[in-house]
């Protein structure tokens, strides 16, 4: 009988973990009507605008970017059922060490950055996938992805992104004039 409580509530316990992952994922992710909202595309004026414009998307959008890298690689593994398999067990990965969490991971007591996490399971999934003889799949769906993601960020404006200062790729200089550490003006 108690066997059958600690069930139910391990249960209910997994379930309300895979809710709030859920919910944290809809949290972080930028509404898809902004991600793709076709008046804010346009050319750069210069080389300088576009890594600026790459840079703010990437940080702006990863979410979005990270799915969108993701589906691109499973529907290249459709005809390749073990290796979707294999891809689906690393994205259960992704959805509780990525897109699930709302503190961050600490590793031996040392915080790990999201940009270093991402990279990290990057990594795994591409050799998961390579080991089971997909490689070709994998390079090919892994460069058209990246190639679509840059030209996404290269084109998309910035202008009507809203930041937070924390979310910025400039938050480090950001901080340094907000919180009156700067005394240079």
């Amino acid at each position: 009988m108690s066997s059958t409580n600690s069930n139910s509530n391990s249960d209910t316990g997994f379930l309300s973990r895979v809710k709030s992952t859920a919910q944290s994922l809809t949290a972080t992710r930028r509404p898809w009507r902004d991600f793709l909202d076709f008046s804010s595309f346009n050319l750069p004026i210069s080389l300088s605008d576009a890594t600026t414009r790459i840079s703010q998307n990437l940080t702006h959008f990863r979410v979005n970017y990270t799915i969108t890298l993701l589906s691109i690689l499973f529907v290249s593994l459709i005809y390749h059922p073990v290796s979707l398999i294999v891809f689906l067990l690393t994205l259960v990965a992704w959805f509780f060490f990525y897109f699930g969490r709302d503190d961050p991971l600490t590793v031996f007591g040392f915080l790990v950055d999201d940009r270093a996490v991402a990279a990290a399971l990057f990594v795994v999934t591409v050799i998961a996938l390579v080991l089971t003889h997909v490689w070709a799949n994998v390079l090919v769906s892994v460069g058209v992805g990246v190639g679509l993601v840059i030209l996404h960020a290269g084109l998309r404006s910035t202008d009507d992104l809203v930041m937070d200062d924390q979310e910025s790729p400039y938050a480090v200089l950001l901080d340094d004039v907000q919180g009156g550490v700067y005394d240079g003006f």
